[in-house]
């Protein structure tokens, strides 16, 4: 035999290539997140370049600017029609522009611009060393008690990187719900976790606490990324596609031209199931829901005040939007399987958050609970499978994130000789010290609790209608009776700082700059304009509900 007889056993002839296509970009629909990455490129170079007196001025102008651009561009693709009629796929597949991800891109935006005031707060500690300072640790690399600490304290070092680490975590949450392929979405998930791993460790005041809570954070997100790239392998191995619309036609059974290298996995179930099953997981762990909450009490209570309220806005905000994109466009045909799984942890989540939080004696770690019984909530309307589902969703999201927010920035002004006093037997007559500040904490309590004329009654109202319309009223039962159960701790608070008397050497409440009380006022007036006037937010979570595919 012939050397060329040999050679062309195992190589076959093939055309030259002349060119590579170049990838189409549609850059004006990608504008959002193009902005805000763009912006915290040039803060990383603010750090680099700009003297250490003039970064804040700076990164706080950048990131303040972008962040309105951005939400200027949401508002201006969805008043072009992206929401609704001219709803596509951009960025060669990869990217989704419809309602839904345009209204979640929106409310992470301003969630985010919110909780950017109370990161650049800094009148709330007392003056160091002539200093002002903020919230976060005064150098990041040096070890808690050490040498270095102390002379970067007293130098009035602080940490102005945790502005594009911010803008940073929103990128990745204005991608994560708008993927629609599954590399996509495991890309924006990486990308919003890292910079929270970070920005939970830096607290000025209880480092190691704030260390540890990082620490927790990191490896179990580590393990649920983990398990969600174990998932997409899977799917992949399925479906033999990545893409989101491709998935869902194998999974129907409406897929044309079957490579025949796939045949055999396509009818491999157990593949699927398995595959779905841990991409689910993955996304449950990010917005909290029993059994995968076990990180949510302690990196609540250990990271710094203004990061703990941002990420348990934003954050339940992108992974229940790429929850519901990835039930509704890539694994309808599975609702039969999926459905019953969902109403379990549902009824755990909503149970669990309500009775273990009765038990809790620090606020921070009795508003992580009230987060979970709230995931379980907002499961509820997830499982309706209807498109007021998906609306009722987006606006108990869109409602929900500013009153976190709000609430978080209050427990910042509660300070003594520590920092923040958090715990809440400091909180017995707040009421008669500072009444305002109690009232304003009052109504984000009542509107957690659902309480009518609040934006979380407006909320919970539409999520559990569209429950049952959706077939799930047992689950509504249920999600009443922990709203009741959940009522109970949140008036204990409001009874707790209205009706006890003071005690002597109890905490004061710092005055803000106007940068937190534009926070804590924002909150106040999105609470109470969603729950008296709520239809005009409920037609348009309604007209945003539809997605492509």
């Amino acid at each position: 035999m012939s050397a060329t007889a040999v050679h062309s056993l195992w190589t076959t002839a093939a055309e030259p290539i002349t060119k590579i296509d170049a990838p189409k970009v549609e850059y004006g629909q990608l504008a959002p997140t193009l902005i805000v990455v763009g912006a915290a490129i040039v803060g990383i170079l603010v750090e680099a370049f700009v003297p250490r007196k003039s970064r804040y001025y700076v990164q706080m102008f950048v990131s303040v600017v972008a962040l309105a651009a951005a939400f200027a561009a949401v508002v201006a693709l969805a008043a072009d029609g992206y929401g609704t009629t001219k709803a596509r796929i951009a960025a060669m597949g990869a990217i989704a522009v419809d309602g839904p991800a345009l209204f979640l891109q929106g409310t992470i935006l301003l969630t985010a611009l919110v909780g950017l005031f109370t990161f650049a707060e800094r009148r709330l500690d007392p003056v160091v060393h002539g200093n002002r300072v903020d919230s976060f640790a005064a150098q990041a690399a040096s070890v808690p008690g050490s040498e270095s600490e102390k002379a970067a304290v007293k130098a009035g070092f602080t940490t102005t990187e945790v502005f594009p680490l911010l803008l940073f975590a929103v990128a990745g949450m204005l991608i994560f719900p708008a993927a629609n392929d599954l590399l996509t979405l495991f890309v924006a998930l990486e990308v919003f976790s890292l910079p929270l791993y970070l920005l939970c460790a830096l607290a000025r005041r209880k480092r190691l606490m704030s260390q540890e809570a990082a620490v927790k954070y990191f490896l179990l997100g580590a393990f649920a990324s983990a398990f969600t790239l174990f998932g997409i392998a899977l799917l992949y191995g399925y479906a033999g596609s990545m893409s989101y619309a491709t998935i869902a036609q194998v999974v129907d059974g409406t897929v044309q031209d079957v490579n025949p290298a796939l045949a055999d996995t396509m009818g491999n179930d157990a593949l699927l199931l398995v595959g779905a099953a841990l991409l689910v997981m993955g996304l449950l762990f990010k917005v909290g829901a029993v059994p995968f909450h076990m990180w949510t009490p302690d990196v609540y209570q250990g990271a710094p005040t203004p990061v703990t309220g941002f990420m348990a806005a934003a954050t339940k905000v992108a992974a229940f939007g790429a929850l519901l994109r990835v039930l509704y466009v890539v694994l309808p045909g599975l609702r039969w399987d999926w459905q019953p799984v969902m109403w379990a942890v549902a009824i755990v989540t909503m149970l669990g958050g309500a009775i273990v939080a009765i038990t809790q004696t620090d606020i921070k770690r009795l508003l992580a609970y009230s987060s979970i019984a709230h995931a379980g909530f907002i499961l509820a309307g997830v499982i309706a499978t209807t498109p007021d589902g998906v609306s009722s969703v987006l606006f108990y999201l869109a409602a929900y994130s500013f009153v976190t927010i709000g609430a978080f920035a209050v427990v910042t002004l509660v300070r003594d000789a520590g920092g923040e006093a958090t715990h809440l037997s400091k909180w017995a007559g707040l009421g008669r010290r500072s009444p305002l500040v109690a009232a304003v904490f009052a109504v984000f309590l009542l509107a957690f609790a659902g309480i009518p004329l609040t934006s979380g009654f407006a909320g919970k109202f539409a999520v559990f209608k569209a429950a049952a319309e959706g077939g799930a009223a047992p689950l509504v039962v249920i999600g009443v009776i922990s709203s009741a159960i959940a009522a109970f701790f949140y008036i204990r608070v409001i009874v707790l700082m209205f009706f006890s008397e003071p005690r002597p050497e109890g905490p004061t409440v710092a005055v803000p700059s106007p940068l937190t009380i534009t926070a804590i006022g924002v909150g106040v007036a999105v609470t109470l304009v969603l729950g008296v006037a709520p239809q005009y937010f409920l037609d348009l979570a309604g007209q945003a509900g539809v997605f492509v595919r």
